[in-house]
């Protein structure tokens, strides 16, 4: 199996810098800063990043965990929000909030709930994170 990777570079201290995230790909390539972490300011930060990632993971692994079960979606959309809080010992994910929604022909909602809840705990993503609270809102558009 392929090994992915990413880089960044930050320059200066915590407040007043700034840096550059990357992919080894060349896909991607953005600015981030204290303002785009911790404020509304333009730019990426780590914690959108993990949510993409997520989202981008679970979407996959659930439309493979359907078509396996005998039920080809025709779209899976996903969005994760990965929450950033400070607590006594710094700054922690606290939680990760998937919300999907799928269009599968079909397939009763027992039966895609089950696969869903699957997918949760089981997409590499849910994994490497399994230290945070994962919640999902999975529903069928049918």
């Amino acid at each position: 199996m392929p090994v992915r990777k990413a880089e960044a570079e930050w320059k200066g201290n915590l407040a007043q810098g700034s840096g550059r995230m990357k992919t080894g790909s060349g896909s991607f390539e953005r600015a981030y800063s204290f303002g785009s972490r911790f404020e509304e300011s333009a730019g990426t930060n780590p914690e959108e990043l993990v949510a993409a990632a997520h989202a981008g993971c679970f979407s996959m692994a659930l439309s493979n965990g359907l078509a396996k079960a005998g039920h080809e979606p025709e779209s899976v959309k996903t969005t994760a929000r990965v929450h950033l809080e400070k607590g006594a010992d710094g700054f922690s994910f606290t939680k990760i909030e998937l919300s999907c929604r799928a269009h599968v022909p079909g397939i009763d909602k027992a039966t895609f709930i089950a696969i869903a809840d699957a997918t949760k705990t089981g997409c590499p993503v849910s994994k490497a994170l399994s230290a945070v609270e994962i919640t999902m809102d999975a529903q069928l558009e049918n």
